[in-house]
């Protein structure tokens, strides 16, 4: 059983004075939802998420060694103790940025006891707009996790893949939850669930049991409803299941849909998929409106675009469903062999309910790649 102070080294075997390393993250969309974490960004409940192949932050990790000796000023000795690193947004300053990526590097700094060592220059960007309304914590702490990681690896060059992958898992979990299913693998599950093995509140596993080919190449095409900021941050919301009415049963049910999901996944059964992808959308929405304070992110051509889908799927028997984020764009999900029919469907009554039009093709993919 892997505990956080496994991931703490004992000694670095090498030194490096300066260097780089790029690499790109995908976001992810949940099938079975994470909403409410304890300490430390312990998730309440399971959850497992396909992983995108398009919608990516691609980071590059500049580094170099910092003098750190004491400086001797007056008669006090003064030591450089705090974090150095500029942030670069598609090549630009980004301040408003810098302040969660402090937080992020206060967490992990016991996990990475280099990190003041070093000067950072990260440079970031998105292969989605930014102001789209996807999430792009996910694929930006995972993004950023890597390139520490292959920093670490430098240091300690005996590192196992497995390691490294697991770790980097850790450590993005830390910046935001669900970037650790960013990490590694097409179908990701976080969090504890007796039924799977070597799953771990503590970072995500690649799912480990049979996918059926019905689930290949699944395709997700992104709705960008509401491109504006959230009024009810993802964080404030987590909090807000702290004391919520239905908290318990609403955890109890995203670990017996997760254990549905195995067998789905194996027998390629898209009708109770789609029960259990649609219902749990629904669910975390619910939560939101059953707080205190309550909220809604679902917008009105939210609600248009999901009932011109249940429409279509009633008429044409074509298995396409939806999800939904902790917002008001809508994820169509489908198979590969169905995909000209429902791009025409989205392109002829799904657009209209989009901001200016817009929408993202996107499927499932395979994880962080080195650039």
């Amino acid at each position: 059983m892997f505990t956080a102070a496994d991931f703490i080294p004992k000694n670095y075997t090498s030194t490096i004075e300066n260097g780089n390393f790029g690499w790109s993250a995908p976001s992810n969309i949940a099938l079975v939802k994470y909403w409410g974490k304890k300490d430390n960004q312990i998730p309440a409940n399971p959850s497992v998420s396909f992983t995108l192949n398009n919608c990516k932050t691609i980071t590059k990790l500049g580094f170099e060694k910092r003098d750190i000796s004491p400086k001797v000023s007056g008669s006090l000795n003064v030591t450089n103790d705090s974090f150095s690193f500029d942030l670069l947004f598609e090549g630009k300053p980004k301040e408003d940025f810098k302040p969660k990526i402090q937080k992020f590097l206060e967490r992990i700094e016991i996990y990475l006891p280099f990190l003041k060592d070093y000067h950072f220059t990260i440079d970031t960007q998105n292969t989605f707009p930014h102001s789209s309304g996807i999430a792009s914590s996910a694929s930006g702490m995972a993004a950023l996790a890597m390139n520490f990681m292959s920093l670490e690896r430098e240091l300690n060059p005996e590192m196992t893949d497995d390691y490294f992958y697991q770790k980097a898992s850790f450590l993005a979990r830390l910046g935001s939850g669900s970037a650790c299913r960013s990490v590694k693998g097409n179908v990701v599950v976080w969090g504890n669930q007796v039924n799977i093995e070597g799953s771990s509140d503590l970072f995500g596993v690649e799912f480990p049991y049979t996918i059926h080919e019905n689930f290949k190449n699944y395709q997700d095409t992104i709705l960008l409803v509401d491109k504006g900021e959230k009024q009810v941050s993802s964080t404030v919301g987590h909090d807000l299941m702290h004391n919520h009415p239905y908290a318990e049963r609403r955890f109890a049910q995203a670990h017996e849909n997760l254990d549905q999901l195995i067998a789905i996944f194996e027998s390629g059964n898209l009708g109770e998929f789609i029960k259990v992808v649609e219902s749990e959308a629904l669910t975390l929405h619910a939560m939101m409106m059953t707080s205190m304070p309550y909220f809604i992110l679902m917008k009105p051509n939210t609600l248009q675009i999901i009932n011109a889908i249940w429409k279509f799927r009633n008429e044409t028997q074509i298995p396409v469903c939806f999800t939904l984020d902790a917002g008001a764009n809508v994820h169509v999900l489908y198979p590969e062999n169905v995909s000209e029919k429902v791009l025409q469907f989205i392109k002829g009554e799904l657009v209209v309910f989009c901001q200016n039009g817009y929408y993202i093709c996107d499927q499932i993919g395979d994880g962080a790649m080195k650039k």
